[in-house]
């Protein structure tokens, strides 16, 4: 079968080697390496007959990864950490460059290898990155905000080195190729964003017309690879053409829709460029040169990780921000497969430093899950060896809080519950971690503090022993109750409100010691669904039945253990047995022209009428010889059925 036993012996290999990694909870990237190594030319058993081939197929693999890239790259994901994204990351790959350009040349390489070395040590690994914030839960705390931001800027860098650095190992075209080569790429992205950002968006639209899913996915497949092509052919980057058209393609109507149908054509391919990358790799070559291997992971861990850290601490970043992101992001990443195999196919690095970067990269993702978890404890250390900075914070006023509620979270629930506090002159905190919403609620004018409310120097500072109340107001179960328990070590008889995104998390949260879980989905469905009712003109008292009983039948499950919610209960349950209404007089009602005595309300309804609104004013609690006038607005107390008996009353006509 030549190359189709090849694909199918490599998409088999790499489901067991993802299988293996799952299980291992290791990125799958690393199953698709191993795989590769199992089938490749340098182990016994069953083997790929025709690597060439399948590094060509592989080439299509990079240019989808980065098509991909292009059209999920946005602007606004480095807005909150713009300063340290864009000026700050290029300066991570300088500095970076320049450790890899000493280890090159201590360990005898030349200077245009030494260079390429530091490049591809400068660059982390995606993936690895965004799959340990994922299943740690950690998505949208600014650590991550800022790990994701240099990422992204990362990422974006492979593009120019991709152009530039091949260049640099032909001598005899010297600065003249260089420049030719960056003439050709601007002159490519002007016409690309001027001719491009018009025509393909109307390719998109007049494909889209057809409502062909099909069709759809051939065009989008076609317009990135074709594009690329079309770069290799003027003499750039086939997978540089790939990633500007994804670029383009991102900002048109169709651009979300276009990566959901690519990715898995991304994935397969990316697939076979993985395990080509673990074909190359000699088991014999890792063995031999194992000390000089972890020689290097080491360095390059703690150097690099230290060049992060320090980068962190210069862009203001304090607590455990700095130690989160050298921690996480010290890995030789996988765009450095890329850049490798674009250095090989120039001849510009050896097979042996190939091979030394690749078991470099994989070995420092295998080490990736494991020393970031070690941001935690070694921070607990450094808080109790070394005296914390203050938290910044705005607008907090002179005299200090006291019997006051601070708001863990300052998103849109957390400004929305500031806005509320805010008009009832209610003294409130806000505490919040993402920079971005601190700036926001600063510019509100809300009192916030910079931090993580789950550290003590941060509840020092909200003065959280004098609060009276706590909301919490993050949808991760893990941040809350970590937030929950150490609030609870410096205040037990604290009242905390939380959110929970379902009954679960809810039951856990009152496990963890919450007094009230709120669920903001199901709040937000009875919402709804009392708009329609009103809206079909349902009486207002049934609505608010029917929503009393929704309400009941979620949390009284979650709570009926809890005695002081029992009672709460209880209470709700004899107020709404004694509610006012609000009853119009029409001008043909009975009780138009007649007093209160001569109506005989309480005998007839057992209602009390304890207020009548006429022409704006307000009588409360007419005499018995008040008269009713048509369009009063009658205020009555009762149950239900006496509330509904004097509606009956005030609408009958005699």
């Amino acid at each position: 079968m030549g190359l189709a036993a090849d694909i199918v012996i490599l998409v088999v290999a790499a489901l067991i080697g993802a299988l293996i990694a799952q299980r291992l909870r290791q990125p799958l990237i690393l199953g698709y390496i191993f795989a590769g190594i199992l089938v490749g030319p340098h182990t016994g058993g069953i083997t790929v007959g025709d690597v060439h081939e399948i590094e060509i197929l592989a080439e299509i693999g990079v240019a989808l990864l980065l098509f991909a890239l292009g059209l999920e790259f946005s602007l606004d994901e480095l807005k909150p950490v713009r300063g340290i994204a864009l000026l700050g990351t290029p300066i991570q790959i300088i500095l970076t460059m320049a450790l890899g350009y000493g280890l090159g040349l201590g360990m005898g390489l030349s200077h245009v290898a030494s260079v390429w070395f530091g490049a591809l040590i400068s660059l982390s690994s995606t993936m690895v990155t965004l799959k340990i914030l994922m299943s740690r839960g950690l998505m949208g705390t600014l650590s991550s905000r800022v790990m994701i931001g240099m990422l992204i800027v990362q990422d974006l860098a492979v593009v120019p080195m991709m152009i530039i650095l091949p260049k640099l190992g032909n001598p005899e075209g010297g600065l003249a190729m260089l420049g030719a080569a960056v003439v050709k790429s601007v002159a490519f992205l002007a016409v690309m964003f001027v001719l491009g950002r018009k025509l393909l968006p109307l390719l998109l639209a007049s494909v889209a017309k057809w409502n062909s899913r099909e069709l759809f996915i051939l065009t989008i497949t076609a317009l990135g690879l074709g594009v690329g092509l079309a770069t290799y052919m003027v003499g750039l980057s086939f997978a540089f053409g790939a990633f500007v058209a994804g670029m383009v393609l991102s900002e048109s109507d169709y651009g979300h829709q276009a990566l959901s149908d690519i990715v898995p054509l991304r994935d397969i391919f990316g697939l076979l460029f993985f395990t080509s990358v673990g074909m190359l790799i000699d088991p014999a070559f890792v063995l031999e040169n194992m000390g000089r291997i972890v020689f290097l992971v080491t360095v390059i861990a703690v150097l690099k990780g230290l060049i992060f850290a320090i980068l962190c601490r210069l862009f203001r970043y304090i607590y455990i921000v700095p130690m989160a992101v050298g921690l996480g992001l010290f890995q030789v990443g996988e765009f450095s497969f890329v850049l490798a195999r674009t250095g090989l196919a120039a001849k510009v690095i050896d097979f042996e430093l190939y091979s030394l970067v690749l078991s470099v990269s994989v070995f420092s993702m295998m080490a990736s899950p494991f020393v970031s978890a070690l941001a935690g404890p070694l921070y607990r250390v450094k808080k109790r060896l070394i005296a914390q900075d203050p938290p910044q914070a705005a607008n907090m006023p002179e005299e200090g809080f006291h019997d006051h509620t601070v708001i863990a979270g300052g998103g849109r629930v957390g400004q929305h519950v500031a806005q509320v506090l805010s008009r009832l002159s209610v003294p409130f905190v806000i505490v919040e971690l993402n920079y971005q919403r601190m700036i926001e609620c600063q510019e509100a004018r809300y009192p916030v503090i910079f931090g993580d409310m789950s550290q003590e120097v941060v509840m020092d500072a909200a003065r959280l022993g004098q609060a009276r109340l706590l909301l919490v107001t993050t949808p991760s179960e893990i941040v809350s109750r970590s937030i929950v328990r150490r609030a609870h070590l410096l205040k037990p008889d604290l009242r905390i409100v939380s959110r929970a995104e379902g009954v679960e998390q809810a039951q856990s949260l009152y496990a963890s010691g919450v007094y009230m879980a709120v669920l903001p989905e199901m709040e937000a469905g009875l919402e709804i669904a009392r708009q329609a009712l009103l809206h079909m003109e349902v009486p207002v008292s049934a609505i608010q039945e029917y929503t009393d009983a929704v309400r009941q039948g979620v949390y009284k499950p979650m709570t009926e253990s809890r005695p002081e919610q029992m009672l709460l209960e209880k209470l709700h349950h004899f107020r709404t047995m004694l509610e006012m209404s609000w009853v119009g007089v029409g001008e043909r009602s009975v009780l138009s022209g007649q007093t209160i005595e001569q109506a005989a309300i309480r005998s007839k309804t057992g209602a009390t009428v304890v207020g009548v609104l006429r022409d704006g004013f307000m009588t409360a609690n007419p005499a018995a010889d008040f008269v009713f006038a048509p369009d009063d607005l009658v205020a009555v107390v009762g149950n239900r059925v006496e509330r509904r008996l004097f509606s009956d009353l005030a609408r009958g006509q005699g």
